[in-house]
Order: structure tokens, then C-alpha cells, then sequence
């Protein structure tokens, strides 16, 4: 499974979160998934809230470009990504 995907609507991210993490950081492939590290507690959809503004942040898009569309209660989750290319995207998470 490819961790990102191009769709007419934008870009598909497989995500695998771990909350509860030390720091926020981009760990690297993990099984077909980009693995993020996020402190935040898996508590009331604040880990989804914080992984959307850490990758709004690292990506330097808006909030509202990244939407969750699978995985809202999982560590394995899915984004869709718009207004970015496949390259900009990697250029900018450095995988």
C-alpha cells in the first residue's frame, strides 16, 4: 500500500498516530503509513485536532485544506490533502 495517493479531490494520506508521544515529530514509513508522534491525549478527537494543525504547520497550508476521512477513533487514519502536488508535498515532510 502506497502511503499517498492522488485523487481528483487531492491527496490521500495514510496516517499511523501515536498519541501520548514526547514531542511532536514525523517518524518516517511505518507499514504503508507516514508515522506521527503527537503528545496530545487520544481523548475527545484532540489528537485528530492536534495531527491536522502539526500537518498544517509542517506543510505551511491551511487547517481547512486537510480534512479526515477515515480512522477518527483508529491510530490508522486517512487525510485528504488539497492545494498541494505529490512532490511539494514530499519536499515539504522531507520522506
Amino acid at each position: 500500500m502506497e502511503w499517498i495517493n492522488e485523487t481528483p479531490t487531492g491527496l490521500e494520506l495514510h496516517i499511523r498516530a501515536m498519541p501520548r508521544a514526547s514531542k511532536n515529530e514525523i517518524q518516517g514509513l511505518h507499514d504503508g503509513a507516514l508515522k506521527i508522534r503527537l503528545t496530545t491525549p487520544p481523548i475527545d478527537g484532540k489528537a485528530n485536532q492536534a495531527l491536522i494543525k502539526f500537518l498544517s504547520k509542517t506543510l505551511h497550508i491551511s487547517k481547512t485544506q486537510i480534512e479526515l476521512t477515515q480512522g477518527e477513533t483508529s491510530r490508522n487514519k486517512t487525510l485528504r490533502i488539497s492545494g498541494l502536488s505529490k512532490n511539494e508535498l514530499q519536499e515539504r515532510l522531507s520522506v
